[in-house]
């Protein structure tokens, strides 16, 4: 039988409505549990928020939700790779793309997640400060009824002496505790205040983590330009060749600086062991603080970014560049400079794009590879043999078209889109290449004009960016170590000790201890030395421990001291 089976029925006023429930109508008194309203529930939703658990699971879901930012190419740092993968999957891109996965950190359930955890930090914090400064200004714990309980106890007899309490309280008060001397003949002593602020630095700390990545996130930026070297960088959004902002970021927030590439220096390992490997990559340039400030030089180098006005200048990347003249059909010059060529392996074999579109009364386009040190073998591709220039040539492929109308869409200067174009041929009908060396000039078939390699630069790719919230969020990491080592190596305890009546031996010393925190070693021999101690048995600590005179030997121990009950 059910326990409501068992219960008898209600007569007179006890019985409820027929065909109702027994709780009454308005949720009040009458047995049954109380409307908590939305006051209540308000107030139910915050404590769960606020709690521990919580803050944990939205800490994990954080970092479950970065997952996809790893794996899955953003639009904030490779657009193209994002409209590749959206071309290449036609079901899943568009719905990743719906869903916010190509901009997962901006995405508003990223940011519902963020501000959760925040908000849930916040709320777990703040009360906790107040305790802890009340438990600071708190009393040491009264003194238990029976010391034998506790998880370490001893006691010794003594003889009647009226200063044993002080002198209790004076050995405490040397091993750091907080020290209260009771009426009732007791000592109550604790430490380990210290856990606790360790504590609340941790979680003070991870809130100005979450902050510093705030402000980094909204205000921040980074971008690169690739530079030839003997030109310049300004600081302007049309200098850039790719950018990342944050969404409180403003173009007019970009210091007007200008660096100057004046002279890259690179080197590489000649010997037979690491053969190739980079050994030295400078940069000297000139920089120019603001417009109509006079010009400082400075070194530049991997590692060794260069400050100016809160923004940081790296030196990521060099390369090669190809300097060549077209002349078109007509005899014009179409197109003449250095042009970039990125690098693809460790020997620096470069590929690249050149393009002449003003060129008549066909437009003109080559790509192909740079190779700093060409190497060729029979019938086999060219390769490169070492990362340095020691016997550059150029390798292009051409091709030509009809002149185009200019859109004034951006495209990729490092590849060609040969949509509308018709490659070169030669007589037999074959692709045109071209192998060209410093100062070599070749005729472009039927005759559509020259190409003349004059020559090769060196380029370096310079990132710049400013992320306000990283030097908030390094020393809030810095913090949150100090508090973890707090909380993890300060031990809170708590002793005390009493003064039992007068007997025939003198009076009894009991002395118990308490560990506030996990099981830890070492509690039940500090309190058998502190008993021992102001037994008499152990020596006390002199002020001056190299001209102490040794104390008393220990004494044997008795049947009753110490004795602990575990």
């Amino acid at each position: 039988m059910t326990d409501t089976q068992l219960r008898e029925p209600a007569t007179g006023s006890d019985a409820p409505p027929p065909g109702g429930s027994d709780l009454p109508p308005d949720g009040g008194s009458g047995g049954g549990a109380p409307r908590l309203g939305w006051r209540g529930g308000a107030r139910f939703v915050w404590t769960q928020l606020t709690s521990m658990r919580t803050a944990l699971v939205l800490l994990f879901a954080l970092a479950l939700a970065a997952v996809p930012g790893s794996l899955i190419p953003q639009r904030a740092v490779s657009p193209v790779r994002v409209s590749d993968f959206i071309r290449d999957n036609p079901t899943l891109g568009p719905l990743y793309d719906r869903v916010g996965l190509f901009n997962v950190f901006t995405s508003p359930w990223f940011s519902a997640i963020y501000l959760l955890l925040f908000v849930s930090l916040v709320g777990c914090i703040v009360p906790r400060v107040g305790v802890y400064a009340r438990a600071l200004r708190a009393r040491p714990p009264r003194t238990p009824r029976n010391l034998g309980r506790l998880p370490a106890y001893a006691r010794a007899a003594v003889d009647a002496e009226a200063d044993l309490l002080d002198r209790a309280a004076a050995e405490l008060r040397r091993r750091r505790y907080r020290v209260d001397v009771r009426d009732d003949g007791t000592v109550a002593a604790e430490r380990g205040y210290l856990r606790e602020a360790g504590n609340l630095l941790f979680h003070v700390s991870l809130l100005f983590v979450l902050l510093g990545v705030a402000l980094a996130s909204l205000y921040g930026f980074r971008g690169s330009s690739v530079v030839i070297v003997g030109q310049g960088f300004a600081n302007n959004l049309t200098q850039y060749d790719d950018l990342q902002a944050g969404a409180r970021f403003d173009e007019n927030d970009l210091h007007p600086f200008s660096v100057v590439v004046k002279s890259f220096d690179v080197a590489f390992e000649t010997g037979p062991v690491q053969r190739g490997a980079a050994r030295l990559f400078r940069a000297e340039v000139e920089v120019t603080d603001a417009p109509g400030d006079a010009p400082r030089a400075e070194t530049l180098e991997v590692n060794k970014p260069l400050e100016v006005d809160g923004t940081t200048v790296h030196l990521i990347g060099h390369g090669y560049a190809p300097r060549v003249t077209i002349k078109d059909g007509d005899g014009n010059t179409a197109f003449s400079g250095p042009v970039p060529f990125l690098p693809q392996d460790g020997q620096f074999t470069s590929a690249g794009a050149i393009k002449a579109p003003d060129a008549r009364p066909e437009r003109l386009a080559f790509e192909g590879f740079f190779l700093p040190t060409a190497v060729t073998s029979g019938g086999a591709a060219p390769t490169s043999g070492f990362p340095d220039a020691l016997n550059p040539a150029l390798f292009l492929n051409g091709w030509y078209g009809p002149p185009k109308v200019e859109t004034g869409e951006p495209e990729n200067v490092y590849s060609l889109d040969t949509a509308g174009l018709t490659e070169m041929v030669d007589g037999e009908g074959k692709p045109f290449r071209m192998a060209l060396q410093e100062g070599q000039t070749i005729e472009l078939p039927d005759g559509r004009g020259t190409i003349t390699m004059d020559g090769w630069d060196r380029w370096v790719k310079l990132q710049v960016g400013d992320s306000p919230g990283v030097g908030i969020s390094l020393a809030a990491i810095a913090a949150a170590v100090l508090g973890l080592c707090l909380s993890l190596f300060v031990r809170p305890r708590r002793v005390w000790v009493r003064l039992g009546e007068r007997s025939a031996g003198g009076r009894l010393l009991e002395v118990g201890g308490l560990d506030r925190a996990d099981a830890r070693g070492g509690l039940t021999e500090d309190v058998d030395e502190l008993a021992q101690v102001l037994a008499g048995r152990l020596p006390e600590p002199e002020p001056d421990p190299p001209d102490a005179s040794p104390g008393p030997p220990d004494d044997e121990p008795s049947d009753d001291t110490p004795r602990r009950k575990q």
